[in-house]
Order: structure tokens, then sequence, then C-alpha cells
């Protein structure tokens, strides 16, 4: 074969594989823009039916790969680095989605086991800069809010939104990993001074965030604190 035609019949192979239809000159030409004729190109597929790399399944149809053109394709045309690099992203592509959607599912139930376990609302914050909340329903059965609905409502606003108790998070420091408490009064944000906070970081492979505890400051810091981070602990090292 010559080059041109050994060009013809990766490009054919290629054609095929993405479309699974037969390939014609026209479609040989237009996306692989040979510098020659159409006839240049009908005779060189002609050429390769000839040699049996490639058939024609009906009349007037377009050329389909033989198991030999296959064949010569792997053996001498095919770029395997090329396939290399565009196996490895699309690979790190699918990584990427099922780390994140395993991360999401750990970081949830890490959530539900701080609800249930403390008896208040738990919360955390993914990579997307989102907070999602389990145990709202909990706030409700504390005396404190039940005879105060306002005192509740304000609460549920902060929840709602993101932004602000996003900013919140990200304005406490750190100086390890334990979970730092802020008692009422010591909140940020003035429609929350009615609860306490337990917060901690969390990194998970290449996610990190917040969780955390709110409850009325009357809750059981010593306990909360513990369970959370147990709970952090178990989060990071996927024992959950």
């Amino acid at each position: 074969m010559k080059d041109r035609q050994e060009q013809i019949l990766r490009a054919i192979i290629q054609q095929f594989t993405e479309t699974a239809q037969p390939v014609g000159s026209e479609a040989i030409l237009i996306s692989y823009q040979f510098d020659v004729s159409p006839a240049t190109i009908r005779n060189d597929m002609a050429f390769l039916e000839k040699a049996g790399l490639v058939y024609q399944p009906h009349t007037s149809s377009g050329r389909v790969p033989t198991d030999l053109g296959y064949r010569t394709y792997i053996d001498k045309l095919a770029d395997f680095e090329e396939a290399r690099q565009i196996a490895h992203k699309r690979l790190n592509t699918i990584r990427g989605e099922y780390a994140y959607k395993k991360a999401k599912q750990l970081i949830f139930d890490a959530v539900n086991i701080l609800s249930k376990s403390t008896n208040n609302v738990s919360f955390a914050t993914m990579a997307s800069q989102r907070t999602f909340y389990l145990g709202i329903s909990n706030i409700l059965k504390q005396p404190e809010f039940s005879t105060d609905p306002g005192m509740a409502s304000q609460v549920f606003e902060i929840l709602e939104n993101d932004d602000n108790f996003l900013n919140l998070l990200h304005s406490l420091e750190f100086q390890d990993k334990k979970p730092q408490i802020y008692i009422g009064s010591e909140n940020i944000i003035e429609q929350i001074k009615s609860c306490s906070i337990i917060v901690a970081q969390y990194n998970l492979g290449d996610f990190q965030g917040y969780i955390g505890i709110l409850g009325p400051t009357r809750m059981n810091y010593p306990v909360n604190s513990i369970i959370l981070e147990e709970v952090v602990n178990l989060l990071e090292t996927n024992q959950l």
C-alpha cells in the first residue's frame, strides 16, 4: 500500500469506529482533508477492497473494514501513544466522577451518624461549596425552639442561606484537628446566637471541607465533640 492508501484505511477504520456506518469517499475528504480529488479517493478505496482490507456491504454504499483491515491497522497503522493519552484521559475522568460520588456518599453517611447520635442538626460541606444538613427536625423537638417558633425560623433561614453559613465556616480558625466549639454569643452570625456549633475540618482524599453539629446552647459539649472527632476519624479512614 502507498502511504495515502494506508492513511485512507486508517481514516475508514476511525470513522467506522465512531459511527458504525459504512464510510464513503466524501466523508473521508470532508473529515480528513486529503489533498487529492474525490476520484483518487475512490480509486484508493477500490484498491483497499481488492486487497481484502475493506468491503461494501451494499451496492453504492461506503466501505467497512474487514478483519484483515483491522489486523493491518493494529499491526502497522494505529497510534498507540495517542491512544494511551486518550485512554488515560477517559480513565481519569471516570475515576474523578467515581471518587466524587464515593466521597459524597461517605460524607452523607457521616452527617447521618452525627445527627442520629447527637439528636441535633448535623452538616457538612463538599467541594462544590454547598452545605447539606440532616436532622433539622431535631431542632423543633428541643424545648427552646418548640416554645419560640421565631427562634427556630431564624435558624432555618441561616441554614437555607448557603453563602452566609459558608462564610461563617471559612472565617473560623483551626489550631489543630480537634473540633472547635462556639457557644451561643461566640457565633459570628447574629441569627444563630441562640445555638452552639461544634465544627471540624475533614480531609478525604482530594476533598476537604467542614463537618459539624448545630444545636441548643445546653447541648452536651464533651460527648458531642468526641462524637464529632470520632466520626471525622472514621470518615478519613473510610471506616464508616
